[in-house]
């Protein structure tokens, strides 16, 4: 019996495997835009009111479940500030003298020890002084000598003087006589050259410091012969007490620093520079118109130096304890001018936008005014404000990054004593309850 056949193409249907639709990358890329899309419109629709509530309300106070943002302030005073420009500078010895032999000989010995101070006119090295003797003791019989000849010739000579007179002697002789007499004693002269020669050269055996100072390392040892062409010399001594203390300035400030420098009153404070920057004091960091030791500075360059725009200055200082070693670097700092009666507020206070600087002030209701200000002057410490504060004004020194205009705010107590005023600014801890009341 013949079966039954299914048609081929149903056949083939079911015999083969069933293909799986793969899905495409493009709908996946899709599908996650999207599901991105709607999570950021949903954090957008909550964000004003989070923003409200951290910014205290837009201004009316603090949020609901934020409390005020923390600042410390201080009081802006009124006080004299000096207008100071700081720089680098170079201690220099005042004075460096390199000691020479003057006469050739053995060095016999040093009176000294390296590194020694030392006082004008104290024995630093002998000379063999025996080949000097000999030379003096040989200068002065030169002299007894020709003294007795000179004495014997110009007696020839006034008896021939007298004899010719009478005709006995002509005058030929007469003049050989007196000639004679004339040289000698010429000769007479020249030999108490050479003793006063000889003295001097045996002085120079005995070698003294020409002036006060710090002696450096020898450069010839006792037993060697030491001679007057010797480049090095024998000892390099510095002059320390005083020193000078050199550095420059811009040349904008020449007009202010000549004007200082005629009324008597340039002072510059320097300090070493492995000194602390900020000493400490009983009222905090020392001010720059206060740190370091004042000199007097008693030189102003003539001339400008083109390639850096800045011209020099120099003043002297007693060095009494010897802290300032030439060659060392020091920090110094020059009072230009003072500002009489400025309105001033710790440096930190000020801050700098697209609009300018600006600072924040804190209001009898504890809320915060941004207020646009002129700075007259400022270094590390202080800002002198030339418009836009006045005195007794409280600014925040602390906090500013949280603040907006008009937010409350909660004052904290300051961890140290203001700068400006030298007191504690302002300061116990404020909570700002009736804002919060209200």
């Amino acid at each position: 019996m013949m079966g039954y056949d299914e048609p081929s193409s149903k056949r083939s249907a079911v015999l083969s495997p069933v293909r799986t639709r793969k899905t495409s990358p493009r709908l996946i890329l899709i599908a996650v835009l999207l599901l991105g899309a709607a999570g950021y419109v949903a954090v957008q629709s909550d964000m004003p009111a989070k923003m409200a509530a951290y910014f205290g309300g837009g201004g009316g106070g603090a949020g609901r479940g934020a409390p005020p943002p923390p600042v410390r302030v201080a009081s802006a005073v009124t006080k004299d500030v000096p207008v100071v420009v700081s720089t680098i500078g170079t201690v220099l010895a005042n004075s460096v003298v390199t000691v020479k032999a003057q006469v050739d000989g053995p060095l016999l010995s040093a009176n000294f020890r390296e590194g020694q101070m030392v006082r004008r006119g104290d024995l630093l090295f002998r000379i063999d002084p025996a080949p000097f003797e000999a030379a003096l003791r040989q200068a002065e019989a030169n002299v007894e000598r020709d003294r007795a000849q000179q004495a014997s010739a110009q007696a020839d000579a006034d008896r021939a003087v007298m004899l010719a007179d009478r005709g006995i002697v002509s005058a030929q002789q007469r003049d050989q006589l007196v000639a004679s007499a004339k040289a000698l004693a010429a000769s007479v002269l020249a030999d108490e050259a050479a003793v006063d020669r000889a003295k001097l050269n045996l002085g120079y055996t005995t070698i003294r410091s020409p002036i006060d100072g710090k002696t450096g390392a020898y450069t010839v040892y006792p037993g060697n012969q030491v001679h007057v062409s010797d480049q090095a010399g024998l000892i390099t001594i510095t002059q320390i007490q005083p020193v000078k203390i050199t550095f420059n300035l811009p040349q904008a400030n020449l007009p202010r620093l000549q004007d200082r420098l005629a009324q008597d009153d340039l002072i510059a404070r320097v300090n070493l520079r492995n000194d602390a920057v900020e000493a400490a004091s009983a009222t905090g960091p020392v001010p720059a118109p206060e740190r370091g030791i004042p000199v007097k500075v008693d030189f102003i360059g003539n001339t400008i130096d083109a390639r850096t725009g800045t011209i020099e200055l120099r003043a002297t200082f007693a060095n009494p304890d010897l802290r300032f070693v030439p060659g060392e670097l020091i920090d110094a700092v020059v009072t230009l001018e003072t500002l009489t009666q400025a309105v001033v507020i710790p440096h930190e206070a000020v801050n700098v936008g697209q609009e300018g600087t600006y600072v924040f002030v804190i209001g009898a209701d504890n809320k915060v005014e941004m207020r646009a200000v002129q700075v007259a002057y400022e270094d590390q410490f202080i800002a002198a404000i030339g418009t836009g504060i006045k005195s007794g004004e409280r600014v925040v020194t602390d906090g500013q990054l949280r603040l907006t205009p008009g937010i409350t705010v909660n004052i904290v107590a300051n961890a140290a004593e203001s700068p400006v005023a030298g007191t504690p600014a302002e300061g116990a801890v404020q909570n700002a309850a009736a804002a919060q009341g209200g």
